[in-house]
């Protein structure tokens, strides 16, 4: 594969549970230490598992060539812990996949984590490979409405074409991911590298391949999912 631009190679997105468990309540306490115990019991009984957060994509969700902790997806967990919201981060992303391939993982997920909020960031591996449109659209119209089914809420991340696709593939790929939003009542982020590929000294922002976001361009991504994620975590 020739090695072009930002985009190209940030397409080529070759594309990861911990449950906490409420503690158990232990037996009655003797009647001197009823208070001790009342309060104990109050504790515990107000103490609740974390609503997960399942994040379903590619390398740019995978910390390909990344320090583990750096990327986008890791920075989300801290960003939650820091501002004390109930919810933990599950990254189920991998190097290379595509919507077929998340489709065909995405009931397992589901039934294994049973997350309040789904986070799809799949697509640009399809165009990439020049998969049919029609195609991939329908998979990540599938992913969205079986994941609202399961009672989760959905965040579809979406991608852009670089211009030598050309200008008519290029709508019709973002309009791919607004028509599946629309359709399908899901968040939408329109371009999950703003800010990032479409900056004039882009490629200082990858790694040596020209493929993936350096560490330094994934606060600016986290920066770009936040606002769209947080009224979803209610």
């Amino acid at each position: 594969m020739t090695r072009r631009t930002w985009s190209r190679a940030a397409l080529h997105c070759s594309l990861w549970a911990v449950t906490l468990l409420a503690p158990r309540l232990s037996g009655a306490a003797p009647p001197a230490q009823t208070d001790k115990t009342d309060k104990q019991a109050e504790t515990k009984a107000g103490t609740k598992a974390a609503a997960k957060i399942l994040v379903v994509g590619d390398s740019l969700s995978a910390e390909y060539g990344l320090a583990r902790g750096t990327g986008w997806v890791a920075l989300l967990a801290q960003r939650i812990q820091t501002q004390h919201l109930p919810y933990e981060v599950i990254n189920a992303s991998i190097s290379g996949d595509t919507t077929s391939g998340g489709l065909a993982r995405l009931p397992a997920l589901l039934a294994a984590h049973k997350p309040a909020v789904v986070i799809i960031e799949l697509g640009g591996n399809d165009a990439l490979r020049g998969l049919p449109l029609a195609s991939s659209r329908s998979n990540l119209a599938a992913m969205v409405h079986s994941t609202r089914t399961s009672g989760a809420k959905v965040l579809l991340a979406g991608m852009q074409m670089p211009p030598n696709y050309g200008a008519a593939y290029g709508r019709d790929f973002t309009a791919m991911f607004t028509a599946v939003a629309k359709d399908e009542h899901a968040a939408l982020l329109p371009f999950l590298l703003r800010g990032v590929a479409d900056r004039p000294d882009a490629l200082e922002w990858f790694q040596a391949d020209r493929i993936h976001p350096l560490a330094k361009a994934h606060p600016t991504i986290l920066d770009n999912v936040w606002p769209v994620l947080k009224p979803l975590l209610r």
